[in-house]
């Protein structure tokens, strides 16, 4: 332990000590180990080799290739649980591994909790995090759900990418070398992709139904005016001890 801690600290490892304990579990053999300590030591993330990441009280799988859930997300995941009334209708939009509909479907007995995604290798990982859900969906944004879904959804979760383009170089290493820049990248501003949903979701809502997406701190009132020229009723709510800022749109 002291000394696989020790050659995550020379690495850079915040977090040393707890990482080193994971890895040992982890690990079935010395081999392995060492491996999996080269492997951290050079950027890879954490969660991609242990093959889960903790979310929500749950172990969510994970992989090469698919986003890795944050904790602030959790927060979004929350809010959006607190909306959901059992047996209602929930969308994890933009689902990656489908941490938050999970989460959905821990949180909320009987919600009917579907989960969409362009990327087919998040959809992959996301069908086996929400196994027993409504349906995970491969396509662009709500063009991927079922038609059946229209104006029934109750609650949309969606942590599309939100980081301005040019700040994609300013992330850690082990975001920006190790996973899809189509989950980071927002475009010039970063609110590119949540224009698109918020623009979308009134034809999917029912009245009353509520857009959660995850966004900053900064950009939180751009994301409220774009709620409110979408045609939603918006208010921007933050958790400081998850760092975490979302905006909630409701359907009037």
């Amino acid at each position: 332990m002291a000394a696989t801690a020790e050659r995550l600290r020379a690495a850079g490892c915040v977090f040393a000590e707890d990482e080193a304990l994971l890895l040992v579990e982890a690990a079935e053999t010395p081999e392995l180990l060492a491996s999996l300590v080269e492997r951290r030591s050079a950027g890879l993330p954490l969660e991609h080799l242990l093959g889960w990441a903790e979310f929500a009280g749950l172990r969510i799988s994970v992989g090469p290739g698919v986003f890795v859930p944050r904790r602030r997300t959790e927060f979004l995941a929350a809010r959006a649980a607190a909306l959901l009334r059992p047996g209602g209708v929930a969308v994890d939009l933009c689902c990656g591994s489908g941490a938050v509909g999970a989460a959905l479907l821990a949180a909320v007995g009987g919600a009917e909790v579907h989960a969409a995604d362009i990327d087919p290798v998040a959809v992959d990982c996301a069908r086996r995090n929400l196994d027993g859900a409504g349906g995970v969906h491969l396509g662009d944004l709500f063009d991927a759900l079922p038609e059946r879904l229209r104006g029934r959804i109750d609650v949309v979760a969606a942590n599309a990418p939100y980081v301005p383009t040019g700040a994609i170089g300013t992330l850690p290493p082990e975001a920006r070398d190790h996973e899809p820049l189509a989950t980071l990248d927002g475009g010039a501003d970063g609110l590119d992709v949540q224009r698109r949903v918020a623009a979308a979701a009134p034809g999917w809502l029912r009245p009353g139904g509520a857009l959660l997406i995850e966004t900053s701190t900064r950009q939180a009132p751009m994301t409220c005016d774009i709620f409110t020229r979408a045609g939603l009723v918006p208010q921007a709510v933050e958790d400081d001890e998850l760092d975490a800022t979302a905006v909630v749109g409701v359907l009037p």
